[in-house]
Formats: structure tokens, C-alpha cells, sequence
């Protein structure tokens, strides 16, 4: 299995992380961070350990989500790729998900 990050995706880091980042010290910053990507890199031996995303059953792509903290990193996996294709966000409207 092979882990990819889509252009979304970091996109989506970076507005979190700035977002947050007036609010927290640069170390946490870089533990939030941290955090994240280490979760992700988990779904190598687990690709389906996550939960399937309601909010984008509508696309029919098998979206399925990982919690960490406040986010969901939402991926899916199709063949020998798992696709991250956002961190979102959990406190914001679902409905922003859908896109």
C-alpha cells in the first residue's frame, strides 16, 4: 500500500494550522501537526480501520474518516493507494464537507 497526500489535502493542513496557530504555541503547533500525519501513516497496516464518513456517501467513493482531537482525516483507498483527501476540521458545518 502506498500513502498519498492530494493537493486538498495540504491545503486543508495549512488553513488548520494557521488557523490555530495564533492561539497555541509553536511547539504545539508542531505536536498538532505531528499528531496528524502520524495518524495517517497508521492506515499502512489498517487501511479500512476507519469509520466510513457519512457526510460523503453521496460520491460513492467509500470515504472513510480518522479522528484526531478536534479533526477527521478523510481518505479512501482504492487499489494499492490509500488517498488522503482532507483533514477537516470536526467543530466546523458538516455540510462544508461535501464541497
Amino acid at each position: 500500500m502506498k500513502l498519498v497526500y492530494t493537493e486538498q489535502v495540504i491545503v486543508s493542513l495549512e488553513e488548520t494550522l494557521d488557523f490555530i496557530a495564533p492561539n497555541v504555541s509553536h511547539e504545539k503547533l508542531i505536536e498538532i501537526r505531528d499528531q496528524i500525519l502520524n495518524k495517517a501513516d497508521t492506515l499502512l497496516l489498517h487501511p479500512l480501520k476507519g469509520q466510513k464518513e457519512p457526510f460523503l456517501e453521496h460520491l460513492g467513493l467509500e470515504h472513510r474518516r480518522l479522528i484526531v482531537s478536534h479533526y477527521k482525516i478523510i481518505y479512501r483507498v482504492a487499489g494499492e493507494y490509500i488517498y488522503i483527501t482532507d483533514i477537516f476540521d470536526s467543530r466546523q458545518d458538516p455540510d462544508k464537507m461535501k464541497g
